[in-house]
């Protein structure tokens, strides 16, 4: 079934405003989370709310907290987040950081005691409508296997790289694990095997079982050794900057809460637009491999996905969207 972005932007609004958000928080939250179904990203929009509504009931997320500035250093600044809701957190440090950008060509907002983001790439959009590159990541709790070894001790830490472009521009928004757990949740409830290995099950065998991945939480890294190097560098850099907590302490805490994020932003006026289109160019020239549609460049199917989904409304699992209802 489909369900028009206001409707279920509006679904969103209505259950937060129960839960002690106030009302701008509300509509903004909503909205994100709104965008996150409309762009395609259903793991992190409808099929994650109630998960968020939950945590929220727990008071892992605090409805009513306002991220701060704890200190600053030339053109870098630390935030304290005070368990807030993880998306407008991230919206606010974003903006700051673009702030920064747009009156010294750089700015740093490094954020701590913050919550899940959500959809990573709403923070890269978000810079390159300002007309800003954007680069952030978070790390998380421990669900990703160091090379060498077969329990996870590291995090899926998602990255997100962003350039502004008139045409559409490009949001790279990657999770550090060879297939995102959202991912995977989608071939599981499929019954469908991944193509490669993703991860080890809890007897600690490599496995293209999804259902298997998921229960051990055990994913291995993109690139492998390259892929456990950049989600512990990305890690140590989150905690260097903020003075929050790691991977490590996060998992010890046993919550997914309390997670460390940076948000970078550069402000150049005269980007060198026909250069960006000729590396866009020359990769789509490829011919397109057995079973492909052709290549593509990050963000480019999102904002398709975003246009269709506006003109016939967001596709929604009816359980899911029942139990919105319900709420």
């Amino acid at each position: 079934m489909r369900i028009p972005y206001q409707q279920l932007q509006q679904e969103f609004k209505r259950v937060l405003l129960t839960l002690a958000f106030p009302e701008a928080k509300a509509e903004q939250c909503a909205t994100l989370f709104a965008d996150n179904s409309r762009d395609g990203v259903y793991t992190h929009g409808l099929n994650r709310f109630p998960t968020f509504v939950g945590h929220v009931k727990t008071g892992l997320v605090q409805p009513t907290a306002e991220p701060e500035l704890v200190d600053a250093t030339g053109l870098v600044e630390r935030w304290d987040g005070h368990l807030g809701p993880g998306p407008t957190n991230a919206t606010t440090c974003m903006a700051r950081a673009i702030a920064l950008a747009q009156e010294h060509g750089i700015g740093c907002v490094a954020l701590r005691n913050t919550n899940h983001w959500m959809r990573g790439g709403t923070y890269g959009w978000q810079a390159a409508e300002a007309g800003c590159i954007g680069v952030c990541f978070t790390n998380t709790i421990a669900n990703v296997t160091p090379w060498g070894g077969t329990e996870a001790r590291l995090g899926n830490n998602p990255l997100v790289l962003a350039v502004p472009r008139p045409a559409g521009h490009l949001v790279l928004d990657m999770a550090i694990s060879q297939f995102s757990f959202g991912k995977m949740s989608s071939y599981a409830k499929a019954g469908d095997a991944l193509p490669v290995p993703g991860g080890y099950d809890q007897a600690g065998h490599l496995t293209t079982d999804p259902a298997a991945v998921l229960a051990s939480q055990r994913a291995v890294p993109i690139g492998l050794w390259k892929g456990s190097g950049l989600a512990l560098m990305l890690d140590v850099v989150l905690a260097a900057l903020s003075g929050g907590r790691s991977t490590a302490d996060i998992t010890q805490a046993g919550q997914e809460s309390g997670v460390s994020q940076c948000f970078i932003c550069i402000r150049q006026p005269a980007l060198h637009e026909a250069a960006i289109e000729d590396i866009l160019r020359y990769t789509k020239s490829s011919p397109p491999g057995p079973g492909s549609t052709g290549v593509f460049y990050p963000g480019e199917q999102s904002l398709a996905t975003r246009q269709a989904n506006l003109a016939q409304g967001i596709p929604v699992d009816e359980a899911l969207w029942q139990q919105l209802l319900a709420l």
